[in-house]
């Protein structure tokens, strides 16, 4: 009897620290069910089944340790000394936030253009005020905290689903701190300090405790090259790498161009598969997937969603892209690139359009193109979180 209370504590005890992790983190197998809710209730009482558990096992450990034969106690000993293994690297070394730390040297400086063109930032503008934010950066960090225009925001990146998103780190009315708690179907997840909710990063809902179905405010933001940012903001400044963390920020070198060795974050080239690259396009509860070598290809696509006509652009730098409500007044134009002069040219009016969605010449003159809500992301990350999600195939 003791014997097999033993075994089934320790097996116990084993399997509710590697589960605890193991739901939240990037596991084989461990993305694909929909087991948040489990992995959430695990995460809030593992010191209470960790306590139970030991307490099981106390007496049958300490009857082998005293009077088992010389090799069960040389077995046990070996199997307490794994289980300490064990909750040393689940609970020390796995763990997110044991893994991915917050800059501590947080500095900015005005922009310099020389390379530019392949420096993918995200980029926000806030009462008068811009900033850059470098995924090479963000993508180790996860988030990042700052304030723009006297306005806190949180900007955030997870690299496994290429999502960047800018969130007010306010919940109800309240800064609050967060941290990076592990990932749900791929996608990083943060934790409040008060709560202990649980957070989703390409949506900003909470997906499991207190304030499970809240949601953070979004703060719009755009995915462009810095030169691209820099035209856009002048005035802008760029966040500098932090040099304690050189060495991570270098592991995402080839990030920015999809040919990264890791798998979780490699892209597929070809046309929506897992990992292949889309525009996902959000208005009016509506969501539309956009193949992004097909963007490539064409570098304009007109399209519409329901109640919006669509225009959706890509720069020179095969990088920077735009997305932008093709209607100006009661007119709904149609548009085709000068790649040469680098200028959009409507058929309506003739009149000629920046790639900043601003026309500089023609009957149109001064009039701006109105941005739409869009990202560039992993299609697995956008048809998960996108379920009803059309797709222009």
């Amino acid at each position: 009897m003791k014997r097999s209370v033993l075994i089934i504590g320790l097996l116990l005890l084993f399997a509710a620290e590697i589960a605890r992790v193991y739901f939240i983190m990037p596991f084989p197998g461990s993305q694909q069910s929909n087991s948040i809710d489990f992995a959430y209730w695990l995460g809030r009482n593992i010191r209470w089944i960790r306590i139970v558990l030991l307490l099981l096992v106390a007496l049958p450990v300490m009857h082998g340790l005293t009077r088992g034969k010389r090799w069960s106690r040389v077995l046990l000993a070996l199997v307490l000394l794994l289980y300490g293994m064990v909750f040393y690297l689940f609970n020390f070394r796995f763990e997110a936030d044991k893994m991915f730390y917050q800059p501590e040297n947080k500095n900015f400086s005005v922009a310099s253009l020389p390379g530019a063109d392949t420096v993918l930032v995200i980029g926000v503008a806030i009462n008068g005020e811009a900033k850059a934010f470098p995924i090479q950066i963000i993508g180790y960090h996860h988030q990042v905290r700052d304030s723009i225009g006297q306005t806190p925001v949180m900007v955030t990146y997870c690299t496994v689903c290429r999502t960047g998103r800018v969130f007010s780190p306010l919940v109800n009315d309240k800064p609050e701190t967060f941290r990076l708690v592990g990932m749900d179907h791929f996608n990083a997840m943060f934790e409040d300090a008060t709560t202990k909710s649980w957070w989703q990063q390409a949506t900003g809902m909470a997906i499991a405790g207190p304030l499970k179905g809240h949601a953070l405010t979004e703060i719009p933001s755009r995915q462009l090259s810095l030169a691209a940012w820099v035209r856009l903001h002048p005035n802008t400044t760029v966040l500098l790498p932090d040099s304690l963390y050189r060495k991570q920020y270098a592991g995402l070198d080839n990030y920015n161009k999809g040919t990264i060795k890791g798998s979780l974050e490699k892209r597929d080239s070809a046309s929506w598969k897992f990992k292949s690259w889309v525009v996902g396009v959000l208005h009016g509860g509506f969501a539309k997937a956009y193949d992004w070598n097909d963007l490539v290809k064409k570098e304009l696509i007109e399209d519409s969603l329901p109640g919006v006509p669509l225009l959706l652009a890509l720069e020179n730098d095969s990088a920077s892209f735009h997305v932008w409500d093709r209607r100006v007044g009661n007119q709904t134009l149609h548009f085709e690139k000068n790649k040469v002069q680098h200028t959009l040219t409507d058929s309506e009016t003739k009149s000629t359009w920046s790639m900043d969605g601003l026309c500089t010449d023609g009957p149109l003159k001064d009039s701006l193109l109105k941005p739409v809500s869009a990202y560039q992301e992993f299609w697995h990350s956008w048809k998960n979180f996108h379920p009803a999600t059309l797709s222009m195939q």
